[in-house]
């Protein structure tokens, strides 16, 4: 009898995690939004530069991320509105009104058309390591698989690639993190203790600009619709956006802490390098483990750009389709195009990526401190407006993001004149 009701306990417990798990869903989308081959180079170049001593910014980078995507996603359910829909009707003042949608819709769609080249490059050297082809043949091959996936118009489909991704990403590299065997009292005191290096200041900003993406708020807030429908799945939303992006920080920081722990000190041009310090450890399977992530790393995060610049027009210009709407598709294979052409021409698009880099200056601390406005619209939001803790938590993200589009704008405009 003992022995029966232990195998029922066991059944009901297995049962339990797999129904929780089941509530992943937009939130990973999210994560394998933000998890790219930017993200990966520069968490690798943080490790390698100043060992585990800016964990911190990974931290604080998945704190904030979680807190605003948690309203967008909130305001996406109560509401079933999103995030470019309640811009657009926040506003009376006519200026106000069509100036920010503009603004809104430019910046993001410039943005993600001009990230979409590295992204698709990222995701083929992974393949390149392995195949010997060259990036620029198989950048544009990628590019078609995914304009195919997303002119599908199905949620469901894109919800499963992303999940896929997002469990080779934690098998490669969390995995990779424990082989290195990292000191563990430096690794949590890198994490609790913020400080900042000589000469990290750039590359704390890029680990923070990195996750917290203006694209993923707009995003969110129309995904989740998809998925649910009225305010008794704020729970589930909620599991979904904290379990989600808190996976996707642990990948960040497990890129960081085995860089530091394995080539701190050395100089770092791509994430690819990791490989080779994982060769004494790992044998043949290294090059083939960073493969891997950075093909999944890759792959995720140019789907989720065109996703998340259709996503935004289609919402500020209240598009009601959706993702079955002509109008998205036509938006979402645009980004594509551009960044299928440029991958194949090996083009880097650098005084674009300056000009998107100063509108997403401009633009996060702008959407930002929008949202915590909208947040606190008891007219459109009642009882399910920001709390005063969430409020508080919101303001400092929002000091903290506009010092960020304040350095990255002034960066950009030096370098633009630079060049």
């Amino acid at each position: 009898m003992t022995n029966i009701n232990l195998e029922n306990i066991q059944v009901a417990e297995k049962k339990s995690l797999i129904e929780r798990l089941k509530v992943i869903g937009p939130g990973a989308i999210i994560t394998a939004s933000f998890i790219g081959p930017g993200t990966v180079t520069t968490a690798t170049r943080a490790g390698a530069s100043y060992g585990f001593a800016i964990l911190w910014a990974v931290v604080f980078s998945i704190i904030a991320t979680i807190v605003l995507q948690e309203m967008t996603a909130r305001l996406g359910i109560i509401t079933r509105q999103g995030l470019g829909e309640a811009i657009r009707e926040q506003f009376s003042n006519p200026i106000l009104k069509y100036g920010s949608m503009w603004l809104v819709m430019i910046a993001i769609s410039i943005g993600c058309a001009a990230y979409m080249a590295g992204d698709l490059l990222g995701t083929s050297l992974g393949i390149s390591t392995l195949t010997g082809i060259s990036p620029n043949v198989l950048g544009p091959i990628v590019g078609i698989v995914i304009l195919f996936i997303g002119l599908s118009g199905s949620y469901k489909l894109i919800e499963r690639v992303m999940v896929a991704l997002i469990a080779i990403m934690s098998l490669t590299f969390i995995t990779t993190m424990f082989v290195a065997k990292p000191n563990v009292s430096e690794l949590f005191q890198g994490a609790l203790i913020p400080t900042i290096p000589s000469g990290s200041i750039i590359m704390i900003i890029a680990l923070i600009g990195t996750t917290v993406v203006p694209y993923n708020l707009f995003l969110h807030s129309s995904m989740v619709q998809e998925r649910w429908k009225t305010s008794t799945d704020l729970k589930e939303a909620r599991i979904d956006t904290i379990v989600s992006i808190s996976i996707g920080g642990l990948i960040t920081a497990a890129v960081l802490i085995t860089a530091g722990a394995m080539i701190q000190g050395l100089e770092v041009s791509s994430a690819a390098d990791l490989s080779l310090q994982l060769e004494p450890i790992l044998g043949h399977w290294a090059k083939t483990f960073m493969s891997l992530g950075l093909f999944a790393a890759g792959f995720s995060s140019a789907l989720a750009s065109p996703l998340g610049a259709a996503m935004t027009v289609s919402s500020v210009l209240k598009w009601e389709k959706g993702m079955k709407d002509k109008r998205f598709k036509t938006v979402f294979a645009t980004v594509m195009m551009i960044g299928i052409v440029c991958s194949g021409l090996g083009f880097n698009p650098l005084d674009v990526l300056l000009f998107a880099q100063a509108l997403n200056g401009i633009l996060l601390p702008v959407i930002v401190i929008t949202l915590l406005i909208i947040m606190n619209n008891k007219k459109r939001l009642g009882k399910f407006g920001n709390s005063v803790k969430a409020n508080v938590i919101g303001g400092i993200v929002a000091v903290v993001c506009s010092f960020l589009g304040l350095y990255s704008l002034i960066d950009a405009i030096k370098a633009f004149i630079g060049a």
